[in-house]
């Protein structure tokens, strides 16, 4: 579903005439379905390599293929959820998440159907008339992965979601985005810098090191779902990849 051919990324300061190198040489396939999570330090690049799938930033080097096609700007088959998520807020849950139907020009009962199918499956149902700021930070972010699902994207990506949440409402938020996941499949790159969470998610972990970052190891998780933090599988396997990590800088 996804490939990252050879994909480099480098910033320059026009003021110092210095450059940045961020993202070096690194090459990875997604395949359909696959929740795969993209582990490192902190500032590795991660949030980079995500806006370059996303087709909201172009790479200096290297491509990127979603299916058959070269990723050249954003695309409604690639949506992204981000740790701040930009809810309008004079819009409804039911406004925000119905937002993309609507420009898309789908008849409103259509639209009003699927929309509230979304709000239903992220638990929700009963807040559809309710405003932004009448939500709690996970009621937020579970308007907006609606969002994203109610625009029925190939891809789903995701930069640190629950990176502002507390712990509870971080531990409720990856029960519930695996519950989603299983519920309906896409394919999903996540980017945390939280090891339980990497592992609790995903089908595989790709390590970076720090800038300019690569690959350093990918970890397949043959662990089954939902998965307990205290499994000696699952401390063992972090316990491998903690230690295989860069420090953050």
């Amino acid at each position: 579903m996804i490939r990252c051919e050879g994909i480099s990324k480098v910033f320059f300061n026009e003021e110092s005439g210095e450059e940045n190198r961020v993202i070096e040489s690194i090459d990875f396939t997604v395949k359909e379905n696959e929740f795969v999570v993209l582990f490192g330090p902190g500032q590795c690049g991660k949030t980079t390599l995500i806006n370059l799938i996303a087709g909201l930033d172009t790479p200096s080097g290297g491509k990127v293929f979603v299916g058959d096609k070269e990723v050249t700007g954003p695309h409604a088959g690639r949506g992204v959820v981000y740790q701040s998520i930009a809810l309008f807020p004079w819009r409804t849950v039911m406004g925000n998440v119905i937002f993309g139907p609507e420009v898309q020009g789908m008849p409103k009962k259509k639209r009003m159907e699927k929309a509230k199918h979304y709000i239903d499956l992220v638990g929700l149902t009963g807040f559809e008339n309710q405003f932004p700021s009448r939500l709690s930070g996970g009621m937020r972010q579970r308007v907006g992965i609606a969002r994203v699902y109610c625009n029925d994207p190939e891809v789903l990506l995701m930069d640190e979601p629950f990176g502002h949440l507390d712990a509870q409402t971080r531990y409720m938020m990856e029960e519930e985005v695996l519950r989603i996941w299983l519920t309906e499949k896409r394919t999903v790159i996540f980017v945390t810098n939280n090891i339980e969470e990497a592992l609790f998610l995903a089908d595989r972990v790709i390590l970076m090191t720090n800038c300019p970052s690569k690959i350093r190891e990918e970890y397949v998780v043959d662990l089954p779902k939902p998965r307990s933090y205290t499994d000696p599988n699952f401390l063992r396997l972090r316990e491998k990849i903690t230690a295989n990590m860069d420090a953050t800088k």
